[in-house]
């Protein structure tokens, strides 16, 4: 179960932004939308541990993140958060597979190069297992975003923007595909965004509003 109170961050600048609380069981999805500037991007990247709360909680099955810090954080981080990022962080001197184990191992975990595969296959891009990421098409790489952010099977995936370039036959497939795998793995979704299209296929949604103190 994923939940997130009392959310707020503030700015260098001294601007102080709050954000609505969040529920969700395992396997259930959410929706953040908003207009550019109103903070999506901040959300996201305060529940996935990248920054720090002003005050709040972030409880992900009963271990609050806010109160983590440095390798421990890292750690958690790596095994219970799955990011798929607007812009793909990706070695580009290492294969597809071998991006995917250097999760597993960045996270601690055990290397399973079977699951890696097999989560490839599930994405229909297992033939690219062998390719540098960098010379991948857009669309492939977005899918291997997906299956690296599922490689360590975590608690909770968070997306930015993963359909905002996407046409509508690609933006279903990319929706489909992360729901899908999300849901086998029992992790909770949230999708930030400002891609309308995708209210259809999300029950769950949350609107930001620039709720802001100076």
């Amino acid at each position: 179960m994923i939940e997130i109170k009392n959310l707020t961050y503030q700015y260098q600048n001294q601007t102080t932004l709050e954000f609505p609380d969040v529920l969700l069981e395992a396997d259930q999805s959410c929706l953040v939308l908003g207009n550019s500037g109103v903070g999506k991007t901040t959300f996201l990247h305060l529940v996935g541990g990248l920054m720090r709360p002003k005050t709040g909680t972030i409880d992900i099955d009963g271990k609050d993140i806010t109160k983590m810090s440095g390798r421990k954080l890292d750690l958690y981080r790596g095994q219970q958060i799955g990011i798929i990022f607007q812009k793909n962080h990706f070695v580009s001197a290492l294969s597809v597979i071998d991006n995917m184990l250097l999760a597993q191992k960045l996270a601690g975990s055990h290397t399973d190069k079977n699951f890696c595969l097999r989560l490839l296959d599930q994405l229909n891009i297992k033939q690219y297992g062998q390719k540098l990421c960098s010379s991948l098409s857009e669309g492939e790489k977005q899918r291997v975003s997906i299956a690296r952010s599922l490689v360590n099977k975590p608690a909770l995936v968070l997306a930015d923007e993963p359909t905002s370039a996407l046409d509508d036959e690609n933006c279903t497939a990319v929706i489909q595909l992360l729901k899908q795998q999300t849901e086998e793995i029992d992790a909770s979704l949230i999708i930030v965004t400002h891609d309308n299209r995708l209210k259809e296929f999300v029950d769950k949604r949350i609107v930001l509003e620039k709720i802001t103190h100076a």
